[in-house]
């Protein structure tokens, strides 16, 4: 089998993540990971699909969603990889206050200056307020106190409050 990397951006409207997927069961693809979201009046999607169908077939199927230019549909294979299950602790990370440029960089740097992985990052402006969440993955042995006041050093700097707390243990 082969793993499908699928992207679907453009001008949101009701029924394209019913089309999208419907089209790519029609092919016999499983649907194995998604992110499904609206960025500023956006539709993004991306879909890692397995399955025995072709990349070409994959992009024929799907071009009746962009037949219109409202949206852009990119299809790649992409390989199969062993995911190591994580060795340290899970965190869920928020970060709020006024909006400004460098507020992601900085943040995410802390945790990357650790060795740490962010597995998902979502942010969103209302108005002036910005918010970021993001899921964490620490390495074990990591001094989370340390990190917790590297994130105060840099949040003060930007003039924004951060939070570090231990995620729920519960998977999907």
């Amino acid at each position: 089998m082969t793993l499908h990397a699928i992207t679907v951006l453009g001008h949101d409207r009701p029924g394209i993540i019913a089309e999208a997927t419907g089209r790519l069961a029609g092919l016999g693809l499983n649907l194995e990971d998604s992110t499904m979201t609206l960025l500023r009046g956006h539709f993004a999607m991306m879909l890692v699909c397995e399955g025995a169908a072709e990349d070409a077939d994959i992009e024929a199927a799907l071009a009746p969603l962009a037949a219109d230019g409202s949206l852009t549909v990119t299809v790649r294979e992409v390989p199969v990889e062993a995911v190591a299950p994580a060795a340290g602790t899970s965190w869920i990370l928020s970060v709020h206050g006024g909006d400004r440029p460098g507020i992601v960089s900085a943040v995410v740097a802390v945790i990357a200056g650790v060795g740490g992985n962010i597995t998902d990052l979502t942010t969103r402006l209302a108005g002036d307020l910005y918010l970021l969440v993001a899921e964490v993955d620490l390495p074990a042995g990591v001094d989370v106190a340390s990190v917790e006041r590297d994130l105060a050093v840099v949040a003060a700097d930007l003039g924004v409050g951060v939070t570090l707390r231990a995620a729920e243990t519960d998977e999907l």
